[in-house]
């Protein structure tokens, strides 16, 4: 339970702990589990986690995890526990072939998306959401979940086709991270076994392994004694664990199991260096890694203890957060933590992305010197009593939502207890543990932390650079003399808070002069006097959330010469803070408050986004108050962080990656190479202008009278009007008739092919767009959703499946109505370079078969049936409802057109589909691009 640190106990009702006890006492008792979670073990061995959950509404999560991974391989298995994974998909006792994919997607999972599963080290993880509200699915997917527990087939001509894909996504691993990665990876790793079993294996292994020995890993490791079943959802416990019990009840033991033998990486107590670098790296990044014995939470007082490591962490936070807002600031990222790292040990990690390679020693020493002066002074405790705040704060949403959390992470939770023996308390329980003994933990216990973590021994410090900067780089004898000096000269740190109102003066109120009522949105519309609409939706989704946002139209469109400190306005004000507070002053302020808010001035628009609680939805306010007349400069934290993005900038150009140059490529075709969506280069950053940024931001700022504010969540409305009339009435108003300035920049008309050479690996990505000039409607939106959908699934039939070519195959549809409409689709994929033109073949071939004869109605089934699943559940979310309202009105959208799906989705047929293929794929106006590697 010490990562992440609160979510993993919250679930259910619990024990109440009925008074403080000693550290003795909380030494003595073991964490008690969850009662609402019904827990069992069939006699062959597997485990099970069920527990009733109603969010989502008829839906269930159901996983098999298996302690098994990569690290049990044996020299002649590598990349097989992984390769076991993928066969599970491409055929089952119950389910031939791809015949399992078919099934899911007719119910509306979507394969990737939804249905999915991962291989690591110690565990390989299925996933399987399910709808619960159709007779007999939840017992096919438990039916689905015992398949692939003992009843893979692993056919040999299966095996033959999936090794393309796996080869592919191996592929797709390959640069100069993975590069550098396998130059360190042995030292900080102490040369254990992790080091040779990646979970990805090996090439050569992958491209020969006979069928025989990937059975072998099979029927050795997948076995009922290293297995749990886990379900979680709107379901009849009693109906799913007797489900459980008939199914994999029936699975037999393991006769003579292989021992599961649980691996380690010594702490030998050396420390090591590393300094790589690589032609495709453009960054600067310095790693330090203090190893340590993990540690497992098994009584109260191991709960009790992680409070303060949680404390730590989160000043800690605070203080390298504090640097990097400073007027020059030693990195431009960074972060310290204690937390897991692999096998048996955890670490305490210091990172930080250097300005560039001759700052590497500069963000070494800062690192070390942060950690030093914990070390040798400790908190204060102002720090520690806000820390305490926003601890407190987190544990009380987690459990006001104790009724709203969403099934896929109680499920985390349990995956973790079985794994990794992580206990599970319930939201309750924990809650009130918190309570009773957040206040006994105390600064000096903190403060011993750093002595533990921050060690001379079992160090290692990592340096990732470019190779074009290698010679500035420290070198291994520098970085050891840094070791040795570290914090020789720090001074104990300064705390700089300060408690004045955010206000310097209360808003002057306005009035709501309308109200209209939206019944069968759940919608309330208000006009303030001062020309402020206000779209109001509460909502019973959640239980401690309300989210907000405001739009207005305008933007940085609105300086066409200016666009360089049009882009960097938002960002340079808020980094100035607001009203009487600097930026890191402003979050000690809201400490302990569920306060988030910025603003942003996009091209065509400006706006405030946020989100709060309940409680704190005054204080939010008069922060949303402040953005719009008290906003801050502060020129020398401007000028530290424009000096920090020119030498980004100037890194990326200096060393272009494959990925740079593609995407940098695409762009300029794309735009037709129009200099007003040009990538920023280093000297874009010479053009921005602090004082000037302060005026577009008091233009954009000046008048609310033709913003839009949306809030969703848990509120009533008559218990926020009055808030919003003193706030939002109160805002300043010049009822100007505001509008954006659009580019129309959008791809040129005709065909255009293009082939760009870059990169060191044997990897291509090809790019495919269509687009074109669009009726923009609710039934053309419809039959473009509808095009994307059907030929995505074709395209992974075809290139995945049958070429086994692909890992996968992404394919976007986008359209827009202003200023006028237009439509793009892009299908893009990686690759092999010699299987390019036969993939992009196959491509077109699928295309033109849509064109000819339409979507198979199967696939249309499909679309319909995910479509419907995946808006069943948006409609039961805050997230979407903001976005929906917010874009619909910018857009002047009918706001009750969500309520058309169903008719909508009526429409779809064959001959639809081959309809809008005809149209919207029009060979006329066609661009392919394609990556291969450099020619030698």
């Amino acid at each position: 339970m010490k990562k992440p640190l609160i979510g993993l106990y919250l679930i259910g009702l619990s024990f109440i702990i009925p008074s403080l006890l000693s550290a003795q006492e909380l030494s003595s008792q073991k964490v008690p589990l969850d009662p609402d979670v019904k827990m069992g073990k069939l006699k062959n061995g597997l485990t099970y986690y069920i527990k009733k959950n109603q969010e989502p509404k008829n839906r269930a999560e159901l996983r098999l995890a298996i302690k098994a991974g990569s690290i049990l391989e044996t020299d002649a298995q590598q990349g097989l526990a992984h390769f076991m994974e993928h066969m599970n998909f491409n055929g089952t006792k119950n389910f031939p072939k791809n015949e399992l994919v078919n099934f899911l997607q007719k119910t509306g999972v979507r394969f990737g998306a939804d249905l999915n599963a991962y291989t690591g080290f110690d565990e390989t993880v299925y996933q399987l959401p399910i709808p619960t509200d159709s007779a007999g699915l939840l017992d096919k997917g438990l039916q689905v979940l015992e398949d692939w527990a003992h009843s893979a087939l692993l056919d040999p001509s299966e095996i033959d086709k999936e090794r393309g894909v796996v080869l592919e996504e191996s592929r797709l691993g390959r640069g100069a991270q993975q590069r550098m990665r396998d130059k360190y990876l042995k030292m900080i790793l102490n040369n254990s076994r992790y080091v040779q079993r990646l979970p990805i294996g090996k090439d050569s292994i992958l491209k020969t392994f006979k069928p025989e020995t990937i059975k072998a890993f099979y029927k050795d490791w997948y076995r009922p004694d290293l297995m749990a079943v886990i379900a979680v959802g709107d379901f009849d416990p009693a109906k799913v664990e007797a489900a459980i019990i008939k199914k994999f009840g029936s699975i037999p033991a393991a006769v003579a199991p292989k021992k599961r033998v649980e691996y380690t990486i010594p702490l030998d107590g050396t420390n090591n260096i590393a300094i790589v670098t690589d032609p495709e790296y453009p960054q600067n990044v310095v790693q330090l890694i203090y190893k340590l014995p993990g540690k497992h939470e098994k009584t109260l007082k191991d709960v009790r203890d992680n409070f303060a490591q949680a404390l730590y962490n989160s000043m800690m936070g605070q203080r390298i957060q504090e640097l990097t807002q400073k007027a020059n600031p030693p990195f431009l990222y960074g972060a310290s933590q204690y937390g897991e790292f692999l096998g048996n040990l955890d670490s305490y990690n210091s990172i930080a992305l250097a300005k560039d390679a001759a700052s590497v020693e500069t963000a070494i020493t800062a690192l070390l010197n942060e950690n030093i002066r914990v070390q040798k002074f400790g908190f204060t405790e102002p720090e520690l009593e806000r820390a305490k705040k926003d601890f407190l704060n987190s544990v009380e949403q987690y459990y006001k939502e104790k009724d709203k959390t969403k099934s896929s992470s109680h499920v985390q939770e349990y995956l973790d207890h079985f794994l990794h023996k992580k206990p599970f308390m319930g939201a309750e329980s924990y809650y009130n543990f918190v309570q009773k003994h957040l206040a006994s933990v105390k600064l000096e216990e903190i403060n011993m932390l750093a002595k533990t973590y921050i060690s001379k021994k079992n160090l290692s410090v990592i340096v990732m650079a470019s190779d074009k900067g290698k010679d500035v780089l420290p070198t291994e004898e520098k970085i050891k003399e840094l070791l040795a000096d570290a914090g020789k000269d720090v001074a104990a740190y300064v705390d700089d808070a300060v408690n004045t109102p955010l206000l310097s003066q209360d808003p002057k109120p306005g009035k709501v002069t309308a109200e209209k009522q939206l019944p069968k949105l759940g919608t309330t519309e208000l006009v303030l006097s001062n020309g402020v609409k206000v779209y109001l939706k509460p909502t019973d989704f959640k239980n401690d959330e309300i989210l907000i946002k405001a739009t207005g139209k305008g933007g940085y469109s609105l300086f066409p010469n200016e666009r360089e400190t049009g882009m960097f306005t938002s960002y340079l004000i808020r980094a100035g803070g607001l009203g009487p507070y600097n930026q890191s002053q402003l979050q000690k302020f809201l400490a302990g408050k569920t306060v988030n808010g910025g603003p942003y001035i996009g091209e065509l628009t400006e706006g405030i986004e946020g989100s709060t609680s309940p409680k704190d939805l005054e204080t939010t306010l008069q922060l949303l108050y402040a953005l719009f007349t008290e906003p801050r400069k502060d020129a020398d934290v401007v000028s530290g962080i424009l000096s920090y993005q020119k030498s980004y900038l100037e890194n990326m150009q200096k060393t272009l990656t494959p990925e740079k140059v593609f995407s940098d490529s695409l762009n300029a075709v794309l735009t037709s190479n129009d200099p007003r969506r040009a990538p920023l280069k280093p000297e874009s950053i010479d053009k921005v202008n602090l004082d000037r940024a302060a005026e577009i931001y008091k233009d954009r700022f000046s008048d609310a009278s033709d913003f839009v504010f949306t809030f969703v969540g848990a509120f009533s409305i008559e218990a926020i009007k009055p808030l919003l009339e003193k706030y939002l009435g109160g805002l300043p108003s010049t009822d100007r008739d505001d509008t954006y300035k659009h580019l129309n920049i959008f791809p040129p008309k005709g065909r255009i092919e293009k082939t760009i050479y870059k990169g060191l690996e044997p990897k291509s990505r090809v790019m495919m767009v269509y687009s074109g000039e669009y009726d923009y409607s609710p039934e053309n939106n419809i039959k473009i959703e509808a095009l994307q959908e059907v030929l995505q699934i074709k395209l992974i039939e075809a290139l995945r499946e049958e070429e086994s070519g692909v890992y996968g195959v992404g394919i976007s549809e986008s359209t827009d109505k202003i200023p006028t409409g237009h439509y793009r689709f892009n299908i893009n994929f990686g690759c092999g370079p010699e299987n390019v033109d036969k993939l992009v073949k196959r491509t077109m071939e699928e295309i033109s078969k849509v064109k000819q004869k339409g979507a198979d109605a199967r696939d249309i089934e499909k679309f319909v049936a995910e479509t419907k699943r995946k808006t069943e559940v948006a409609l039961k979310t805050n997230n979407f409802w903001l976005d929906y309202i917010d874009d619909n009105i910018f857009l002047g959208d009918d706001l009750e057109e969500v309520f058309r799906q169903d008719e909508l989705l009526k429409t779809i047929t064959p001959a639809s589909t081959k309809e809008a293929a005809e149209k919207y794929f029009n060979d006329a106006n066609f661009i392919k691009m394609v990556l291969m590697p450099e020619k030698k």
